[in-house]
């Protein structure tokens, strides 16, 4: 990262920049040049046309006129007004913050040319601060509007993007150079020209930005996915062979209570097939909650167990590896494969037994979290990857894992039941084959969804009484551990001591991120078992609890949480017997599209089809998850607008990587914060 900072140059380095407007800067992710010219606009003004201010009405309008008048008026709030005038009309300008230079400058008789809100009052039209240049000087007829700040104006924006563009060398070695025969046939022909074209557009056959802004989606895109190749497990390398023993498998299908669908039976197959290749399987398996693909992964790893090599599994919590871990135990346990579980909290005499265990290769499966990443868990023999809930690990993450493999790369698989989007998985999978679980088992069904107001609480908690004492158990999710102007939700402390107030009588538990391993291991036990009648939660429940028993979920503040993230919810409900129901708790007044989304989980069960929505709303970086690791947080590109680019930016990553991977490190390196270590690996 040192390298690549030497050759961008930071904002302090810009004419007028200094501490506090580079703070300010700072506030919006603004830290350098190159930050500054991929500062997309919102949208653009066009200032072509001149309205005569007789027929200004109201809007947005570009004005020229003479200086009739300027004062100040008012002592305690003094107020610049200047009224202009064409001879179609006359209209004043209203300036409540303004400098004394402005009040020389507008001298009766000198011309300005002015582009402002037009409103049109009892007495008269005018203008409250609008932008004004003399008349005889140049004046920008398609002019960006820029997200900001507290404190930057739109013509500081401007300026200093415009500053930030002629330090751009126009063939500067750290930007990348791609060969003509990669680009598409639409694209201009550098990137500084699109660059320019975004910030600086001609009033000549303008396209609204649009060919410019594609131009640079197009290579945002390409960044991104060459960022996840370069994670990849590298096809040019060999992998073990791995076939399940006949009998092995037989015993471990006649151990379950349970029979697989044909939808589990087709990806088994399809992952066999790979597995009994020597060359390294990379495959995303996609189902909906409830879909079954845990036993699935079980009997990949069966298949790695009888062929002599080891599997990791990797989830995003540590309750998750709990609950892994005992539910792959009581599978493979009595098969002799070896189960162990790596978590970060446990004591340093038993971590070291368990890693020199797997260093040994006395260990099957090892399950854990990020803890299977260090740099001291090592492997005997990894024959087999598997992470569950892949979209919470960054692509530092996937990066980590090449670490873990020696003379043969392990087979890779992916396993999610938060539907990604056609477009996402294209650009962040294309390396991946896809299996899809599109069966439930049978006797599931769908969870009836309702969406209530914070009005109706004390309805609500009645009705969760009667639930409880019917025998049956609840969730209750929020959204925070401890209260936060920030996010002003309930707060999962909070909420259980209301609730222990309104349910007395009822055994109340709370789960979350913050409390110890052993705490949250042994009220999940105790929830699982019976022993509490309402969980109150934060999302940490989001993945893979499973108590049969619990079929009612309140989701508080529901209107701050994407769709894909209520539905993941609202599948740990739904697992047992009867009906379940899952309730959308809100706090009023609603905004039109909050409205919209809960409606639309409410009405919808299609989790692929949640998915598409969400990423419509949303945008990737929420949908995925990913905005702590910065993965998905395009500047330019929008995968809404953008996803018909996908497939020809796969095809052109490909051929990068053939013929000009001089190119590529630049690239990242432009685009990903901190990309040239994409390009090392």
């Amino acid at each position: 990262m040192a390298a690549e900072a030497a050759f961008i140059p930071q904002v302090e380095s810009l004419f007028g920049v200094g501490p506090a407007l580079a703070a300010k800067l700072a506030r919006v992710g603004i830290q350098d040049v190159r930050d500054l010219v991929l500062h997309a606009p919102l949208r653009y003004e066009d200032r072509r046309q001149i309205t005569p201010i007789g027929a200004a009405c109201a809007g947005r309008v570009l004005i020229e006129g003479e200086v009739a008048l300027a004062e100040v008026v008012g002592k305690q709030r003094p107020m610049l007004v200047c009224r202009l005038w064409d001879g179609s009309g006359a209209l004043d300008l209203r300036f409540f913050h303004y400098h004394r230079h402005l009040r020389r400058r507008l001298v009766p008789g000198s011309r300005w040319r002015c582009f402002g809100e037009v409103r049109v009052t009892p007495y008269g039209r005018e203008m409250i601060h609008p932008e004004l240049e003399p008349a005889d000087q140049a004046w920008a007829q398609i002019v960006p509007v820029y997200p900001t700040t507290a404190g930057i104006a739109q013509k500081t924006w401007r300026r200093l993007i415009a500053l930030a563009l002629s330090r751009l060398d126009p063939t500067p070695k750290w930007l990348p150079q791609l060969p003509p025969d990669c680009l598409p046939a639409w694209a201009p022909v550098d990137l500084k020209t699109a660059l320019v074209g975004l910030h600086q557009p001609p009033a000549e056959d303008w396209d609204g930005g649009e060919r410019c802004r594609r131009r640079l989606a197009f290579e945002e895109l390409l960044a991104h996915r060459l960022a996840f190749c370069s994670a990849s497990l590298g096809c040019e390398r060999r992998a073990p062979v791995l076939v399940a023993e006949a009998k092995l498998l037989d015993e471990f299908r006649r151990r379950l209570p349970f029979s697989l669908t044909s939808a589990q039976e087709r990806v088994v197959a399809e992952i066999y097939a790979d597995l009994a290749k020597d060359k390294p399987m990379g495959r995303l398996l996609q189902g909906d909650v409830g879909a079954g693909k845990t036993v699935v992964a079980a009997l990949a790893a069966l298949a790695a167990a009888s062929s002599g090599w080891q599997t990791a599994l990797m989830v995003p919590t540590e309750i998750l590896a709990e609950q892994h871990y005992r539910l792959w135990t009581s599978w493979l346990a009595e098969l002799g494969i070896k189960v162990a579980l790596l978590t970060a909290h446990q004591g340093k005499s038993h971590r070291r037994a368990i890693l020199d265990r797997v260093a040994g290769g006395e260990v099957d499966v090892l399950i854990g979290t990020h803890a299977l990443f260090q740099r001291e868990v090592r492997f005997l023999r990894l024959g087999l990857t598997i992470v569950d809930e892949q979209h919470r690990f960054g692509v530092d993450q996937r990066l980590a894992l090449k670490t873990k493999a020696h003379a043969l790369i392990p087979h890779y698989l992916v396993m999610t039941a938060t539907p990604i989007p056609r477009t996402l998985a294209m650009l962040r999978y294309g390396d991946l084959a896809v299996s899809r679980i599109d069966e439930l088992p049978p006797g599931r069904k769908p969870v009836e969804t309702c969406v209530m107001s914070e009005n109706k609480r004390a309805e609500l908690i009645a009705r969760l009484k009667e639930w409880i004492v019917g025998g049956r158990q609840a969730y209750w999710v929020c959204t925070l551990i401890e209260e936060s102007e920030a996010w002003p939700g309930e707060a999962a402390e909070k909420t259980v001591e209301t609730l222990r107030r309104q349910l007395p009588g009822i055994r109340i538990g709370l789960v979350h991120g913050r409390l110890k391993a052993e705490v949250k291991e042994k009220t999940m036990a105790a929830f699982k078992v019976g022993e509490i009648d309402l969980l109150v939660a934060t999302t940490v429940v989001e993945v893979g609890v499973d108590v049969p028993n619990a079929g009612l979920m309140v989701i508080e503040n529901a209107e701050r949480l994407g769709l894909a993230q209520l539905h993941q919810l609202r599948g740990r409900v739904g697992r047992g017997g009867g009906t379940s129901y899952c309730v959308l708790l809100y706090k009023p007044p609603l905004s039109e599209t909050a409205r919209k989304r809960l409606a639309y989980v409410r009405d919808c069960h299609d989790g692929f089809a949640l998915a598409e929505k969400d990423l419509e709303l949303r945008g990737p970086g929420e949908v995925l998850g990913t905005r702590q690791s910065g993965a998905f947080q395009f500047r330019i590109a929008d995968l809404g607008r953008d996803s018909d680019l996908v497939p020809e930016v796969n095809r052109v990553a490909e051929r990068l990587k053939q013929h000009a991977p001089q190119t590529i490190a630049s690239l990242l390196a432009f685009w990903l914060e901190g990309g040239g270590r994409y390009a090392e690996v």
